[in-house]
């Protein structure tokens, strides 16, 4: 498999970051998804629920590897760190500031590991007018104008049965991109 011998951490929760890191699986890497304790990825209770398990979260998460860490307290984040000493990627999918308030930011991480990819996913990007919110694929389908492309020509708006924005855009150009950065680390460069 091409990416055999990669370990790549995903905080992510939901479907973008998921989705991104389930490529990376399906092609030989390690993945080491790092859930909150308690809840763990809320995409564990979205239905259809097969003996009480989420079907998508089980195919999303296919090839993964699960562990729980508090990213809140001390003893977690040094956990999480000592991953990150032999990690090749870590993807996460929170708003921009939390990993810098979580003391896990860039700085920190690659003053750990020169060669660590980051990616972060995020609704809006890390910066600009809507950096802050949230996002989800209705938002995006919404603001994009493709809502009013599908039902009646004068009815509403009407979302799309799949989550588009979410997987081509939030999973699959993130995986691209990892990909990307992975190739410039093996050819002498460092992580970004």
């Amino acid at each position: 498999m091409p990416l055999t011998g990669i370990r790549v951490l995903d905080l992510s929760r939901l479907l973008p970051g998921a989705y991104c890191t389930m490529l990376l699986a399906d092609l030989g890497a390690e993945v080491i998804k790092v859930e909150e304790p308690g809840t763990g990825d809320y995409m564990r209770w979205t239905p259809p629920l097969v003996d009480g398990q989420s079907a998508l979260f089980n195919a999303i998460n296919r090839n993964k590897r699960s562990v729980t860490i508090n990213l809140k307290a001390a003893p977690g984040r040094d956990v999480l760190l000592s991953l990150v000493d032999t990690a090749d990627v870590l993807v996460e999918g929170n708003r921009p500031g939390v990993m810098d308030r979580l003391g896990l930011g860039w700085e920190v991480l690659h003053a750990r590991n020169r060669r660590l990819v980051m990616c972060s996913i995020t609704g809006y990007g890390q910066d600009g007018p809507f950096a802050a919110r949230a996002g989800h694929d209705l938002n995006y389908m919404a603001i994009a104008g493709s809502l009013g492309l599908n039902g009646d020509r004068d009815g509403p708006p009407v979302p799309l049965s799949v989550q588009v924005a979410d997987i081509g855009g939030g999973g699959l150009q993130p995986a691209v991109a990892i990909l990307g950065a992975l190739v410039s680390v093996q050819r002498g460069g460092e992580g970004r």
